[in-house]
Formats: structure tokens, C-alpha cells, sequence
């Protein structure tokens, strides 16, 4: 149990850390820890008018290809399953959206916009 309470509370450093990031870099935050039945979403945020998802992955080595690299495909489905849940509470279609990775690699934070499509 003691394991598990130190990997969320590293979990929730590094998203507050994506977090201050992205706000840096001019995003407005709209929601963290958006969670459906299926998947979670770490941070939404607004970028002009292009909604962000943004998933936030950390990794205390880059050994079996890093903190981006798991983001792999069952991943990726369960983000687009929760953005989907929350496009059609939110209801804008003029909303242009994309999805984000934060990839944290022994303390170096990597910014991967665009990371994927919807298809």
C-alpha cells in the first residue's frame, strides 16, 4: 500500500508540474483528472481555441523507450474514449482539439504536441 500512495503522490508532482508548464507556455487549464467509466484524462487545457489532452507520463530512466513510448495503443484509446465523453458534455463544435503528451524522462520534461490523432 505504502508503494502504491508513493507512485500516485509522484504521479500527481509531475502532473502539477505539466500543469505550471504548460501555463507558462500560455494555456489556460480547464480541468485536471477528467475520469470516465474506461479512461482518465490528466490535464485539459485550452490553447487559443484548440482544446488540449493531455496525457502526462513519467519516467525515472529513458530504458524501454521512455515516458512517451507508454503511451502506447490501449492507452491512446482510453484517452479518446474520456475526450469523446467530454466533447459531448461540452458540446462546441467550432472547438478545434489535439492530444498532448508530457513526457517527464529522469527530471528532463519533454513537450510532444500533436501526439497523436483521433483516428
Amino acid at each position: 500500500m505504502a508503494r502504491e500512495d508513493e507512485r500516485a503522490r509522484r504521479g500527481a508532482l509531475a502532473e502539477a508540474r505539466a500543469c505550471a508548464w504548460l501555463q507558462r507556455q500560455g494555456l489556460r487549464i480547464v480541468q485536471r483528472n477528467y475520469r470516465v467509466r474506461g479512461g482518465e484524462i490528466d490535464i485539459i487545457a485550452h490553447d487559443r481555441r484548440c482544446l488540449v489532452f493531455v496525457e502526462v507520463r513519467q519516467r525515472a530512466d529513458v530504458r524501454y523507450g521512455g515516458a512517451a513510448a507508454s503511451v502506447d495503443a490501449r492507452k491512446r484509446a482510453r484517452l479518446l474514449l474520456a475526450a469523446r465523453h467530454y466533447l459531448m458534455r461540452v458540446g462546441d463544435a467550432e472547438l478545434r482539439c489535439r492530444f498532448d503528451v508530457i513526457a517527464i524522462d529522469g527530471g528532463e520534461l519533454h513537450w510532444i504536441r500533436d501526439a497523436f490523432g483521433a483516428d
